[in-house]
């Protein structure tokens, strides 16, 4: 059976991404700092697709011991790792000014380290599989903020930009070793990580929410079993994505009438 570690499993993408591959036959490490929200998904898991098609842990991202453990973890449970889901984040919007350094650096450690880390700690055991199996997937949480840096949440956009830079480099690097890399860009989802924010960007006022978490964990599906690299849910920002790579100061256009008042 074919097994996912989905970090950030306890709500929002990762909750709806581990639900869904473990009805569609994988088995599922549902991972995160809250580890009882881990659990708990765990438990629909199992109560779903059957005892035992789920393992559960406490994960810190932005920690290597922590990574260490709970891959070892899961690799005792299910032997094989055919898709790495680094989708824990956070999310810190409001004026640039207003976000505290400590802030800043908990979105860079989480965002960029968390991925870093969870490539690195994850490569033996995703290249043991590709050997024996065929192939297996890194899919990496980016944002459709990675097209055009958004203002107030310019950090976020940052890190962002980021995974999708480490995301393009690793897609070359590690093709050799039948490791596929991939990413996906999804705009504003209906999350508690977006529901939480008590500042409301201006694009997020006026674009709105149109985006679900199980729509999106469709999206991590295609990535996983498709042959592309940037995966964008949506259409109008898939196509502002490509044409802003033709036309950059497009991008710089579009994004300031969405970020007027």
């Amino acid at each position: 059976m074919k097994a996912i570690f989905v970090t950030g499993a306890a709500s929002g993408i990762g909750r709806a991404t581990a639900l869904l591959f473990s009805r569609r036959g994988f088995k599922v490490g549902c991972y995160d700092v809250d580890v009882e929200g881990a659990r708990r998904v765990a438990e629909e898991i199992d109560a779903g697709a059957g005892k035992g098609t789920s393992r559960h842990g406490r994960i810190d991202v932005t920690n290597e011991e922590s990574w260490t453990s709970a891959l070892e973890d899961f690799e005792a449970h299910a032997h094989r790792l055919d898709v790495l889901f680094n989708c824990a984040g956070v999310l810190r919007t409001g004026r640039f000014e207003d976000v505290s350094p400590t802030e800043c650096r908990r979105q860079l450690d989480v965002n960029v380290m968390g991925v870093v880390l969870g490539v690195q700690k994850s490569l033996p055991l995703l290249e043991r599989t590709a050997a024996e199996h065929g192939e297996s997937v890194i899919v990496n949480m980016s944002s459709a903020s990675a097209t055009y840096g958004q203002p107030e949440l310019a950090v976020y956009s940052a890190t962002k930009f980021a995974v999708r830079a480490l995301t393009e480099a690793l897609d070359v690097e590690l093709a050799g070793r039948k490791i596929r890399v991939c990413d996906v860009m999804p705009s504003y989802v209906d999350t508690p990580m977006v529901a939480s924010q008590t500042h409301t960007p201006k694009s997020l006022a006026r674009l709105g929410v149109n985006l679900t978490a199980e729509g999106v964990a469709e999206t991590v599906w295609k990535a996983a079993h498709g042959r592309g690299l940037h995966y964008i849910p949506q259409v109008n920002v898939a196509l502002m994505d490509r044409l802003g790579g033709l036309l950059p100061e497009l991008g710089r256009v579009v994004t300031r009438q969405i970020a007027k008042r």
